[in-house]
């Protein structure tokens, strides 16, 4: 079986990334490439700003993928969704059986559909994940195989903001027609790559500093307990340092060069002075920001009713931000637990070996999740053959048919001829020529002289002119199309209306007024089509094609929902020495 080509594109604050992998018939997967445009102001807080310029810079990025594989074209990508407007929403769902019986997949499949089916107000689900189970008000992890009576299902919705989504359709489906194979939540996706399963059975806490956001997701017992996105991120600290008259460009330098989110009193080995730049100063601004972000991080756990504690897995930390110099220190004081980095697992192949795989966590997530789909779907079409060298060793080429070879003989010894002189002869002997004899003179014979006969001028007969009849009275001249005469009509005078008294529109037997009316003008309904300001009705087949992949991104994320529900727990990783 052919390993399938997958895409993904995640659409961050201040960048654009775009991977490629392969999935082989076994669901491993091998991280090709990966390409990064950096995006100023485009979008903010997760959500798409400038379409024309996002646009722009997911093409550059799409082409640079598409020069690593010439001899393959971009169909399709898996995109993730995240941001400021991302959150999740508990629901309980409760099903009461007629009598005790095995709980099987269609009835969780039931509940899953259900949940999906909840409306929620200018928003739209993104994902489902298990939260509780309950038979007969016993907690159960893996509910299918149980017998029971009564189940309640406690889940999570993830949803985010409808213009987020609008965006993205807009951009990849109307503007690159790109095709969206599917969606994934980026927190959980990441969360799944990084997080080993004991670490979600014991309790921890993932976190992942972006530019404009900060995402916390808290596990406890194998499952997500509580999501929230914090709208502060490493890009305000930047913004900080642009207080001292200092570019943004030049302030994102600064920070990390000698940036540290530790206070004068917490850090021995500060940098003071580097080549004229006083960093006192600018980590005046960058610790203050910094223990902003950690004490809103920290009060998540309260807000999940949990407390340090319950969470020996400690925090997982993702995000260029979050290595920022001393930030994971100040983290570990403030919360008092365990603070390690997140990087990909060993079953994921980086191919590349320029790639360090705990800066591009984000993208890779996305192809993890996408591998591990039953249906995955080709991102790549094929535009040219592959060169093959098993296709190349079945063709040789053909041996021209020669005639056997005949053994060497050597020639005999001849003696040379001594050369014979020769006579003298001229290259070129003139031939007389023949010459006819002169024929004899003969006198050329003069005729007489005879005198012109002169002809006589004929003179030209005069005739009269022709005087041009009169046409006949009774034969007018009749055109061959006469045009119809507008026939005239008395114009009707109007009305003249009384002047109005006592502040009402008419009074008491008077005539109300009423507009004269106007011909129809066949023109207005065309005019009207032209100034509307309602854009026009999709095509038939566009709208079905997007309702379409609306059900195909439903059916998918009941897929997941369900296969967290009834797939059992994984093992840790006995290769993996993380």
């Amino acid at each position: 079986m052919e390993d399938k080509y997958i895409v993904a594109l995640e659409i961050g604050s201040s960048k654009i990334k775009g991977a490629i992998g392969t999935v082989d018939a076994s669901g491993t997967l091998s991280v090709k490439t990966v390409e990064e445009e950096r995006l100023i102001d485009s979008v903010r807080y997760g959500c798409i700003l400038n379409v024309l310029e996002t646009a722009t810079a997911i093409r550059t990025v799409l082409n640079r993928l598409e020069q690593r594989e010439p001899q393959r074209k971009i169909t399709g990508v898996y995109v993730a969704v995240g941001g400021r407007s991302l959150m999740s929403q508990e629901i309980e769902i409760e099903r009461s059986l007629s009598s005790e019986m095995e709980i099987t997949n269609a009835l969780i499949n039931d509940i899953t559909d259900e949940a999906l089916s909840n409306q929620l107000h200018e928003r739209t689900i993104v994902g489902v994940s298990p939260k509780e189970f309950r038979v007969d008000n016993f907690p159960a992890p893996r509910v299918v195989g149980m017998f029971g009576s009564h189940i309640s299902a406690r889940l999570n919705l993830i949803s985010c903001r409808d213009q987020l989504m609008r965006k993205l359709n807009m951009v990849l489906d109307e503007r690159l027609h790109i095709t969206i194979n599917d969606l994934f939540v980026r927190p959980l996706a990441e969360a799944d790559l990084v997080l080993y399963p004991e670490e979600k059975r014991q309790g921890c806490m993932f976190v992942d500093c972006g530019a404009d956001t900060t995402t916390v997701a808290i596990y406890k017992n194998g499952v997500l307990m509580y999501l929230s996105t914090i709208p502060m991120g490493s890009r305000h600290i930047t913004r900080d340092i642009t207080a001292l008259n200092i570019l943004e460009e030049r302030a994102e330098d600064l920070k990390i060069q000698g940036g540290n989110a530790l206070t004068n009193s917490d850090s021995s080995n500060m940098v003071h002075n580097v080549a004229g730049v006083d960093f006192v100063q600018i980590n005046n601004y960058v610790a203050a920001r910094a223990g902003e972000i950690v004490a809103n991080v920290n009060e998540q756990i309260k807000y999940a009713g949990l407390s340090p504690d319950k969470l020996p897995g400690g925090i997982v930390l993702v995000g260029r931000g979050a290595k920022l110099n001393g930030f994971d220190r100040r983290l570990a004081n403030i919360t008092t637990m365990n603070v390690r980095f997140g990087s990909p697992t060993n079953r994921i192949r980086i191919l590349d070996g320029r790639l360090n795989g705990s800066d591009h966590v984000d993208v890779i997530s996305i192809l993890a999740a996408a591998a591990k789909e039953k249906n995955v779907c080709e991102c790549m079409e094929r535009i040219m053959p592959e060169y093959s060298y098993a296709s190349a060793s079945q063709h040789q080429p053909v041996q021209p048919v020669s005639e056997p070879a005949q053994p060497y003989q050597q020639p005999a010894y001849q003696q040379p001829q001594q050369p014979q002189p020769a006579q003298y002869q001229p290259a070129y002997q003139p031939q007389p020529v023949s010459q006819p004899a002169p024929a004899p003179y003969q006198q050329p014979q003069q005729q007489p002289y005879q005198q012109p006969v002169q002809q006589p001028v004929q003179q030209p007969q005069y005739q009269p002119v022709q005087q041009p009849q009169p046409i006949p009275q009774s034969a007018p001249y009749q055109p061959a199309y006469q045009p119809a005469q507008p026939q005239y009509q008395q114009p009707q005078q109007p009305i003249p209306q009384q002047p109005m008294t006592g502040g009402y529109p008419y009074q008491a037997g008077q005539q109300p007024y009423q507009a004269p009316q106007t011909p129809d003008n066949p023109y207005r309904t065309q005019a009207r089509n032209i100034t509307a300001a309602e854009a026009p009705a999709k095509p038939a087949a566009e709208q079905q094609q997007s309702r379409n992949w609306f059900s195909r991104k439903l059916g998918a994320l009941r897929d997941r929902a369900v296969s967290l529900m009834t797939e059992p727990v994984e093992d840790d990783d006995p290769d993996n020495d993380n």
